[in-house]
């Protein structure tokens, strides 16, 4: 999970940083729990765009990651770790006693031959599932479901973790990555441990290439716009929307620095013991 720099030969590679993938163990996916994955381009079921900078890309195979750990009792050991080019965190092939195969997110710590289980009667260690109910205070989590049965919602990407901060009723209040404390309710499973690949977000792309690999687009700023295309656009030099002093928008007209998005009468506003932001 370390970082590789490579050697400045290029301008490209001045910049350029990459996994060493010293975790992986293999290349060659399980071909049983592949999907085909089709693009969108960003745009909906009109044709129209409705995710911008959105298209391009390399093509890629879905794995099928089991989310809900719904394989209650049965062992499973680790076969091997897995790179995923749809996630930024690493995923590990898990073969049950049955004989069964599955992907599961690969959390820091979990090696080949480990042995993981699911269940109320689960140990508490790295990769075991089990409810919230059933973890004690302070126990690191990821894979956490907001909804019984559903599966794993929360915490999924690399380096990320919850944490079990206490238990109270029919609820417990786990501590979110982004600073927020929520309630979930008891009967929801989490995995023991933190999502493995935790030196993702220090890798620098080097050059533009590697966004469009992702299917990234390039983005053009609203300053640098005419006024019939950004509410930014226009005016001489950098001004402020034709000269005024008026507040950032987004093409369609809405503020996009201060404003509150989420709805004040959220249903779930009640599960929020403490927001991220003060």
């Amino acid at each position: 999970m370390a970082i590789r720099n490579l050697k400045p030969r290029t301008p490209a590679t001045r910049y350029y940083s990459i996994s060493t993938f010293e975790e992986v163990t293999k290349t060659t996916p399980e071909k049983a729990l592949l999907e085909k994955l089709s693009k969108s381009g960003g745009r909906g079921n009109t044709g129209r765009i409705t995710s911008r900078h959105r298209g391009g890309g390399h093509k890629r195979m879905y794995r099928v990651i089991d989310f809900k750990r719904n394989k209650l009792v049965v062992p499973g050991k680790v076969s091997s770790i897995e790179y995923d080019p749809n996630r930024t965190c690493r995923i590990a092939l898990i073969v049950y006693a049955d004989g069964d195969k599955r992907y599961i997110l690969a959390p820091n710590g979990l090696k080949v031959g480990d042995i993981v289980t699911s269940g109320p009667d689960s140990e508490i260690n790295v990769g075991n599932t089990l409810p919230l109910r059933n973890m004690p205070l302070g126990t690191t989590v990821h894979n956490v479901e907001l909804v019984a049965g559903r599966g794993g919602q929360l915490a999924r990407s690399a380096g990320n973790a919850c944490q079990v901060m206490a238990k109270e009723g029919e609820f417990c209040t786990l501590k979110l990555p982004s600073g927020e404390m929520r309630k979930i309710r008891l009967e929801c499973f989490a995995t023991i441990g933190q999502v493995g690949n935790s030196d993702y977000f220090n890798i620098s792309w080097g050059k533009a290439g590697r966004s469009r690999w992702l299917g990234i687009r390039p983005q053009t700023r609203g300053m640098a716009m005419n006024p019939v295309d950004h509410p930014m656009g226009g005016g001489e030099g950098k001004s402020k929307s034709g000269g005024g002093r008026k507040h950032p928008k987004s093409p369609w007209g809405t503020l996009s620095k201060g404003l509150k998005t989420r709805h004040p009468k959220n249903a779930s506003n009640k599960y929020i013991v403490k927001r991220r932001t003060k």
